[in-house]
């Protein structure tokens, strides 16, 4: 358990298509007005930008962490395979030709992906 003076808040980012849908603000320890205080005393707000940076600096400086890079394993916009019947897009463009699928299901190594 904490120290009742500590203040630990979370992001919580949700996204869609690859693209940022939500971000939500989570107090872990302490409460919304305590966290608020103590980073507006030094004229910051909730972000995840240092753990970003880590991350970032983490990956680039460090070969076995940049393999594990889930990026790694996402689906190819250029590859595709056929879909057997077209499916709709509800009215957003033309039918869906093909599943986007990553480079070693194309190739016929797995079947997940």
């Amino acid at each position: 358990m904490p120290l009742p003076q500590m203040c630990y808040a979370q992001v919580v980012k949700a996204v869609r298509w690859r693209r940022l849908a939500d971000v939500q603000y989570r107090v872990v320890f302490g409460t919304i007005r305590a966290v608020q205080q103590v980073l507006a005393a030094c004229g910051w707000q909730i972000n995840t930008a240092l753990v970003e940076q880590l991350n970032l600096d983490l990956r680039q400086r460090v070969a076995a962490v940049g393999r594990r890079v889930t990026t790694l394993c996402l689906a190819e916009d250029g590859l595709r395979q056929p879909l057997l019947v077209p499916e709709p897009t509800n009215g957003h463009g033309a039918a869906q030709q093909g599943q986007p699928c990553t480079p070693a299901r194309a190739a016929g190594l797995t079947d997940r992906g």
